[in-house]
């Protein structure tokens, strides 16, 4: 269009010579120069009107809660009315059933011009052609600045051909999810227990101890109705784990290491919450109502926070806050942060516009705005973020622990940096067990490890595999 443009302005030019000629000449040049300027600006008129009209159409994939999906279809109207010509086409799924469609999308060669997608599935992508090499338009972008913009959520897509987390970039992070620890404030306040303390984490022993202060039968029934703690295994014993020394897997991403005793001490530690201690409902009570319902209804004390929830719990009918984790044996918290990447198909007919599209739903500050004020995600602009989080007129009023964990004590899952996740999950897939107390964590590690390190090799042999 710049070049077009350019063209138009040159032919005003020849065309206002003309007129200036004729004026000075003879009558048969004068209108012979004045039809020719006549069709000449016909066919300029005609040429950018229809590259004016030229539509580029793209599709949108994604998937998320209720409000995610409204806050998310509201960007991409406002990115279309900012690009007139171009058309975006939402494919919207339930999270559970994202993954096996994307997947299928992939097999059947009818990727998404645009789509979502896990960090843990950037090697895989990349090493079979999925995804597009997003560096050149991005770093090329005046409109991008990436020392604005969390380097966290920017290196989990970046990828060299041999290690992730540094090289090209081939997606940018839809947002970064810290994993914080809520509190019920108001049950705090009315138990007479002394409110958390922001900027210091319970010990291990602090945390069961005002835990069991508030798990109680408040009807006097014979039933206990509120309790202390309800945390799902899947995505709170990794802050166990690391606030205790211990990790699923070495430096090298190549073994295997919960049979450590630190490891094996964590989730003992996890799983006596319930068997032991009773701060948190049992198997049994959970069928009845889980964890989730109970916090909802004001029964639980302490619950994970994720800022996707933050819409959610506005509704909430008690006043909750931030908290940093207990830690364990390091005397730091720790948690995990997550995130989403956006790509682009490497096949799409339209690179330049799905880029846009990217840039439009990660990096500026008009889409960043919109999904900040839908109290779905924080902001990815640091900026943003800072100013976002010194407010602490909205809920929760200690927003400035999603920052700290992703500036400093937040990881990336263990999954992530391996070519698959198998491994990984296996080990959550069988921990029931040891969750209802009838094996031990001791014993529960030392089973489970070679299983892991078995599809973990296995893992590592198809990454070799795919590089040739």
């Amino acid at each position: 269009m710049l070049k077009k443009k350019g063209w138009l302005t040159s032919m005003s030019l020849v065309l206002a010579a003309s007129v200036v000629l004729a004026g000075c000449g003879g009558n048969n040049n004068a209108s012979s120069n004045d039809t020719a300027a006549t069709n000449a600006g016909n066919t300029a008129k005609k040429e950018a009107s229809s590259d004016s009209k030229e539509t580029k159409n793209l599709t949108f994939m994604f998937r998320g809660g209720t409000d995610e999906q409204k806050a998310y279809e509201g960007v991409v109207k406002q990115f279309e009315a900012d690009h007139p010509n171009v058309k975006v086409k939402i494919i919207v799924t339930a999270a559970d059933q994202y993954a096996t469609k994307l997947k299928a999308s992939i097999t059947g060669n009818s990727v998404p011009d645009v789509f979502y997608f896990e960090s843990g599935d950037l090697k895989a992508y990349v090493n079979s052609g999925v995804l597009l090499d997003l560096t050149s338009y991005i770093e090329g972008n005046s409109n991008i600045n990436l020392d604005n913009i969390w380097k966290y959520g920017v290196d989990l897509y970046r990828y060299d051909g041999t290690m992730a987390g540094q090289g090209n970039i081939y997606g940018m992070p839809k947002d970064v999810g810290p994993f914080a620890l809520g509190y019920n404030k108001t049950m705090f306040e009315a138990a007479g227990v002394p409110l958390p303390d922001k900027d210091k984490p319970y010990t291990w022993d602090e945390f069961i101890k005002v835990a069991k202060q508030l798990t109680i039968d408040k009807d006097g029934d014979g039933k206990l109705d509120q309790f202390g703690a309800g945390f799902n295994v899947n995505w709170t014993l990794q802050s166990f784990v690391w606030s205790n020394g211990a990790d699923w897997i070495d430096p090298t991403k190549t073994k295997v290491t919960i049979d450590d005793p630190k490891f094996a001490e964590a989730l003992q530690f996890f799983a006596d919450m319930q068997n032991k201690y009773g701060i948190t409902p049992s198997t049994e009570q959970a069928q009845t109502l889980d964890t989730y319902q109970r916090w909802m209804k004001g029964e639980m004390a302490f619950f994970p926070v994720g800022p996707w929830d933050m819409s959610t719990y506005e509704k909430l009918p008690f006043d909750y806050d931030l908290i940093p984790y207990p830690a364990g044996s390091t005397g730091k918290s720790a948690t995990w942060t997550g995130s989403l990447g956006i790509g682009a198909s490497a096949k799409t007919k339209n690179p330049e516009e799905a880029v846009e599209l990217i840039n439009y739903l990660t990096a500026s500050k008009e889409g960043m705005d919109a999904l900040v004020k839908a109290k779905v995600q924080i902001p990815n602009l640091i900026d943003m973020a800072t100013e976002w989080a010194a407010d602490t007129t909205t809920k929760p009023a200690n927003k400035e622990e999603f920052l700290q964990i992703v500036e400093d004590y937040g990881r990336v899952l263990p999954g992530h940096y391996t070519y698959n996740a198998e491994w990984y999950n296996l080990f959550f897939t069988d921990i029931q067990p040891v969750i209802d107390g009838k094996v031990t964590a001791a014993e529960y590690v030392k089973s489970e490890q070679p299983k892991m390190q078995k599809l973990l090799d296995k893992a590592n042999e198809q990454e070799a595999k795919s590089k040739k």
